[in-house]
């Protein structure tokens, strides 16, 4: 049973940091017996932690009562009101807030960053798509190996992959016009035609102009190469790369009597 001083204190013990210390029954009929330990800043029921031994040396109560509502905190315990006094907790609400936007912010940016990839991506595809449509030919040319992918590709959008159309890359190496003795009317044209690419190429057209002793058309055709292929040389297959073919023609001139000629290859 603990006995009271004439001063009428006790000893109390904080739970959480176990320092003792003396307290006064004004105290403790002050706030219900609720006080904050001076060392720890713990809030607890000094009446339910009295205890028998004695206060910590470095926190023992000195001051009478009078000296102690004088100045209060100067004591190793301070009191709190707990039926009166109001806390402001407005702070932890905007504090959770502002945590609630960064999480927010973070949430947005991070949704946009994946969008930005996705999209990007999404461009990119579309962009390899509409390169390999508009330039299949030139890629099935110089990368045979991919050919058969492209033609698949080709099959999904309803196009072809015919053999590349560079004119740069052919030129006649030789032609001639051959009168026949048999038949004045009659004349042969000559000619080889040379594929320089690395790759195979469509047969171009030819344009063959007849022209006069003043250098004057007199007469013009256009040959295609089914006209002008011999039997068994695929058209489809085109001429091979750096390959080269001879051309045979015989043209029926009638009345005309050319004594020259102009030849031009062209792709329509």
């Amino acid at each position: 049973m603990l006995i009271w001083s004439e001063a009428m204190n006790a000893v109390t013990q904080c739970p959480e940091c176990g320092t003792r210390f003396n307290v006064s029954q004004i105290q403790l009929d002050m706030h219900q017996g609720m006080v904050r330990c001076g060392r720890c800043q713990a809030i607890f029921n000094a009446t339910k932690k009295l205890h028998d031994n004695e206060p910590s040396p470095q926190l023992t109560l000195t001051l009478d009562v009078a000296e102690m509502q004088q100045v209060p905190v100067k004591t190793p315990v301070e009191s709190i009101p707990v039926t009166h006094e109001k806390y402001d907790f407005s702070h932890l609400a905007t504090a959770s807030k502002e945590e609630a936007l960064k999480i927010s912010s973070s949430a947005i940016k991070k949704n946009v960053h994946w969008s930005w990839i996705v999209v990007t991506l999404l461009l990119v595809i579309v962009l390899l798509a509409q390169v390999t449509y508009f330039f299949r030919v030139e890629l099935a040319a110089h990368l045979p190996g991919i050919k058969l992918a492209l033609t698949s590709y080709c099959k999904l959008l309803n196009c072809d992959i015919s053999l590349p159309k560079k004119i740069d890359q052919l030129s006649i190496e030789s032609s001639d016009l051959e009168s026949n003795p048999k038949q004045a009317s009659t004349i042969v044209l000559n000619a080889i035609l040379r594929n320089r690419a690395s790759y195979a190429q469509t047969y171009p057209n030819l344009e063959l102009t007849l022209t006069n002793s003043m250098d004057e058309a007199v007469v013009r055709r256009t040959f295609s190469p089914a006209e002008y292929l011999k039997p068994g040389e695929d058209e489809k297959q085109g001429l091979l790369p750096n390959h080269e073919i001879g051309i045979k023609l015989r043209l029926d001139t009638a009345d005309l009597k050319p004594t020259g000629y102009r030849l031009f290859l062209f792709y329509p």
